[in-house]
């Protein structure tokens, strides 16, 4: 059976549709005190957890799921996580510090004999986990809503994510894939320096991983734009898109915002379920 963390229903509704499994009934409650409790209504030996921890209250939310699971005496649980949050602090950068995404990958182990990620941010943080894992590659879902384009241009904010960019291109069918040079300064500072890409005249598909505040991106659109793109889509597996990065993007002048259902915004225009479907 599939069961659901609150913030990822619309996804594993996808995901019971496309295996054929059933969808588990799942209540979430909070107390007056803040303290979270589930409550899964099914039987199964086998589970499928669904759940994106986009807020600390989803990794209790999801060790309640598991443990709730292994009460009920469901023999085989795989944990699937959308998107993992904490995943980007994958090292301790200063002495003292915390490597939170192994702790988390530690805590999830504990209930689960597999583990699903989509596209995290580094493959690597699947090292962590003390059960078999392995990421998910979702990115070509996003051609899905492009449309006809122009001269497609496959670009990546930097040299990191143009892997996303020619898995996007591949899946559309055509185009060419370059990617910007971006220096990152400090945690909200990030100098973007053009490609060498002609872009006059034609559809730019701007490609990430991750949208968090908007502001790589907004920056990436305001020089395409200055270098007479036809249009600037942007598209994202993970659409956080926290505080004001929907209108950073709209004022930069984007035709349109493109992401998946790993995180459940207006923008998630595609599901990965396909591509965990596959995986398991």
């Amino acid at each position: 059976m599939i069961v659901a963390g609150s913030a990822t229903q619309g996804l594993a509704a996808e995901l019971a549709a496309e295996t054929g499994e059933e969808l588990a009934a799942v209540s979430y409650e909070q107390f007056p005190d803040g303290e979270r409790v589930v409550q899964i209504t099914g039987e199964a030996d086998r589970a499928v957890v669904v759940a994106s921890t986009v807020s600390d209250g989803d990794w209790v939310e999801l060790l309640q799921l598991q443990d709730a699971l292994a009460e009920s005496g469901v023999e085989d649980v795989t944990t699937v996580l959308p998107y993992m949050g904490y995943a980007r602090q994958d090292s301790a950068f200063e002495a003292g510090e915390p490597v939170s995404a192994r702790a988390m990958a530690r805590a999830i182990s504990t209930g689960s004999d597999r583990v699903l990620t989509v596209n995290p941010h580094e493959t690597a943080v699947c090292d962590f986990f003390d059960v078999p894992s392995e990421p998910v590659d979702a990115a070509g879902r996003l051609a899905e809503p492009l449309g006809d384009l122009t001269d497609p241009l496959f670009l990546s904010p930097d040299e990191g994510a143009i892997g996303l960019a020619e898995t996007v291109r591949e899946a559309y069918g055509r185009g060419s894939v370059d990617h910007f040079e971006k220096t990152r300064h400090s945690g909200s500072e990030v100098e973007i320096e053009p490609s060498e890409a002609a872009v006059t005249g034609r559809d730019v598909v701007l490609v990430d991983d991750i949208i968090a505040t908007g502001s790589t991106m907004s920056q990436s659109v305001d020089v395409l734009n200055d270098r007479d793109a036809t249009r600037v889509f942007v598209t994202c597996v993970h659409p956080l898109l926290v505080r004001n990065a929907r209108l950073k993007l709209a004022r930069a002048g984007v035709e349109a915002i493109y992401g998946t259902d790993t995180i459940e915004r207006g923008v998630s225009e595609v599901s990965v379920a396909p591509a965990i479907a596959d995986a398991l």
